[in-house]
């Protein structure tokens, strides 16, 4: 199932994202508990998902718990999910760190504020389900 058209999302094809997804990379976790992507991590960890949390300048240590590394590359397991708190003028080189992962994320979600449509249309065209501009804990709070 796949969302072409990223001006609307439907609630069920939201959801089913949110229900089948057991481990998620946040991509650009930070340390600092006043920071958005601080908040979803924690978040997520408490919603019972497997959480790993990615940047490189804080690679080495840990998170909430949960030890950090420093690119997705990184991550010794499959994830079905990667949640991004980037610049969105980092998207197209984030969208090909992705496509380069084996197995590929079955969801790239950009959080609010995010959106590539060409970097979208590439991950698409892979297979990737791609969610722009919505909060991953926003929409678990609304939606399950």
């Amino acid at each position: 199932m796949s969302a072409t058209n990223h001006e609307y999302y439907p609630d069920d094809w939201i959801r089913a994202i949110l229900k089948r997804t057991r481990t998620i990379a946040v991509l650009g976790a930070s340390a600092r508990p006043d920071r958005p992507s601080h908040g979803v991590t924690r978040f997520l960890i408490d919603a019972g998902y497997e959480v790993f949390p990615v940047n490189p300048g804080l690679a080495g240590s840990e998170l909430l718990g949960r030890p950090i590394v420093a690119r997705l590359a990184d991550i010794s397991v499959p994830v079905d999910m990667i949640d991004i708190f980037r610049n969105r003028r980092e998207m197209p080189q984030i969208a090909g760190e992705i496509l380069a992962l084996d197995p590929l994320p079955r969801t790239v979600w950009m959080q609010l504020g995010i959106r590539d449509d060409r970097s979208a249309a590439k991950l698409d065209a892979a297979g990737i389900d791609v969610v722009m501009n919505r909060c991953t804990a926003i929409e678990h709070v609304r939606l399950c």
